[in-house]
C-alpha cells in the first residue's frame, strides 16, 4: 500500500512538472520599436520563445494529427493589420510519428505590418495577438495552448 501511494505521488509530481514545462513558452512582440507615424505602415513582430527540450508544430506540420501553430493579429479604429508571415520550420523525425514533422524550435519570429491611417486620432496604438500552438517533447505532445498579448506603440 505504501509503495502504491509513493508511486502515485511520483506520477502526480511528474504530471505537474510536465504540465508546467509544456506551458513554459513565452509570447512577446513589438511594433516598430514602440513608435508609429500616422499615415504610414510599420513592421510588427511576434516572438514565440520555445525552451530547450521542446518544439512546437509549425504552421504546416505535415501531419493531419498535429495541431499547427497559428498567429492572429487584430486591431480596432480603422488600423489595418497585414497578414502574418510564418517562417519555415525544420523537418524532424520523432518516435511517436511515422513521418517527419515540420516544427519550430528555439526563438521563432512572425512578422506582420500595421498601417495607421492619417486620420487616426489616438495617441496609442493597440494590437491584440493570439498565438495557438502545441508543444511536444521528443516522445509526447501536450494539449494545445493559446496565449494572448496586447502590443502597443505610440502614434506620432
Amino acid at each position: 500500500m505504501r509503495k502504491d501511494l509513493s508511486r502515485a505521488g511520483l506520477i502526480a509530481v511528474f504530471v505537474l512538472i510536465a504540465a508546467s514545462f509544456a506551458g513554459a513558452q513565452s509570447v512577446t512582440g513589438s511594433i516598430a520599436n514602440g513608435s508609429v507615424t500616422r499615415g504610414t505602415a510599420a513592421r510588427g513582430t511576434i516572438v514565440l520563445n520555445i525552451p530547450g527540450g521542446l518544439h512546437v508544430n509549425s504552421s504546416r506540420p505535415n501531419s493531419e494529427y498535429a495541431i499547427a501553430t497559428s498567429v492572429r493579429v487584430s486591431s480596432v479604429r480603422g488600423v489595418k493589420v497585414g497578414g502574418v508571415s510564418y517562417p519555415r520550420g525544420h523537418n524532424r523525425k520523432f518516435e511517436f510519428s511515422e513521418t517527419a514533422l515540420n516544427v519550430y524550435e528555439g526563438r521563432v519570429s512572425f512578422p506582420f505590418t500595421v498601417t495607421v491611417p492619417a486620420s487616426f486620432r489616438g495617441q496609442m496604438l493597440r494590437v491584440n495577438v493570439s498565438v495557438k500552438y502545441q508543444a511536444c517533447t521528443n516522445e509526447v505532445c501536450y494539449p494545445p495552448k493559446t496565449k494572448t498579448i496586447t502590443l502597443t506603440a505610440r502614434v506620432n
